[in-house]
């Protein structure tokens, strides 16, 4: 069962995120090897997807943004495109666009940034959007600040993090074809705590870098292996980690109320997509194709549109599609 579990630092200026997707990350597998069209994903593929999916969802519930969080690499090697997205509920969907054979062992600038033309965004798209509102995005690239590739899709979130959020930051993340999981660790800011504020000292220990605690914690985390994140459960990583610091834990979101797959995407939604297309291209699709048929590259779902639904999308309202029934 997919789990979250959120806990603080007693008396530090630090809080932490543990999650770990079982059924939720097997069904994103399973539904993509079922599909015909594309087969499973090779392995590395499958690990950036997960682990993009493990961060997508610890900084959803980080930030308790209403509204969706999507996080995308765009690449220049054989992953063109690849998507997490993570609702306020938790519920979850990814999908990768992947060109040509992945070979065993391919790391992250390989798969996605071989002339260092990368990026990663991420978007927070508001659930009632406001007019003329539009959603907030945030793009970095793929490599450092002296211009090196960066090898692990957590040093990209932990720079961006730092740059947007101006907040020390750390990322482990790994995924297999069981498990996605993660571990965030990340310092809260001094300012605004009663017994701190206004103090140099405070003043000192808020800059990046600079807070002694969070530092060791950071130190203590980073020590996770890929493995034990992976095979080992919540309690006993937190004991391994954490067992000199007093943790304050809250209650994990599992179950119903915790990360799951689910997709969000509709009939409707695709056939203002194809509304989108205009009447003349839907047309053309119709006379090549006899019908126009649109999958979910997420769930797999297929959408399929005849020339009678086709005409009815672009009829005037209150007009009478030919050839479609009379409701009474």
């Amino acid at each position: 069962m997919s789990e979250l579990h959120t806990f603080l630092f007693d008396g530090l200026p630090v809080r932490g995120m543990i999650v770990r997707l079982t059924g939720a990350w097997r069904e994103i597998l399973s539904r993509r090897a079922s599909n015909t069209q594309t087969g499973a994903y090779a392995p590395p593929v499958a690990e950036l997807l997960g682990e993009m999916t493990a961060a997508a969802t610890l900084m959803q519930a980080n930030i308790k943004f209403k509204g969706s969080l999507i996080l995308q690499i765009f690449g220049d090697g054989p992953v063109k495109v690849a998507v997490a997205e993570a609702q306020p509920d938790l519920s979850l969907r990814a999908t990768a666009s992947v060109v040509g054979e992945v070979p065993v062992g391919t790391g992250l600038a390989d798969l996605v940034n071989v002339g260092n033309k990368g990026r990663c965004a991420i978007t927070l798209d508001p659930k009632d959007r406001l007019p003329g509102q539009q959603p907030y995005q945030g793009v970095v690239p793929l490599f450092g600040d002296r211009g090196e590739r960066l090898g692990k899709l957590s040093e990209v979130l932990e720079h961006y993090m730092l740059q947007s959020e101006q907040l020390d930051t750390r990322l482990v993340l790994a995924a297999d074809e069981q498990v996605a999981a993660g571990l965030l660790i990340q310092r809260l800011p001094l300012a605004g705590e009663a017994n701190l504020a206004g103090s140099s000292a405070a003043r000192d220990e808020d800059e990046i870098g600079r807070n002694e605690d969070y530092n060791r914690i950071a130190t203590l985390a980073a020590s996770l292996t890929r493995e034990e994140l992976l095979s080992l459960d919540v309690e006993t990583i937190l004991r391994r980690l954490f067992w000199e610091e007093k943790l304050l834990r809250f209650a994990p979101r599992e179950g119903m109320l915790g990360p799951r797959f689910a997709c969000t995407c509709s009939r409707e939604r695709v056939a203002n997509m194809l509304r989108g297309l205009g009447k003349a291209e839907a047309e053309d699709i119709l006379a090549e194709q006899g019908a126009i048929e649109v999958g979910c590259d997420f769930c797999g779902q297929q959408y399929r549109f005849d020339a009678v639904d086709t005409a009815q999308l672009f009829a005037e309202p209150g007009g009478q599609v030919p050839g479609s029934p009379v409701v009474q």
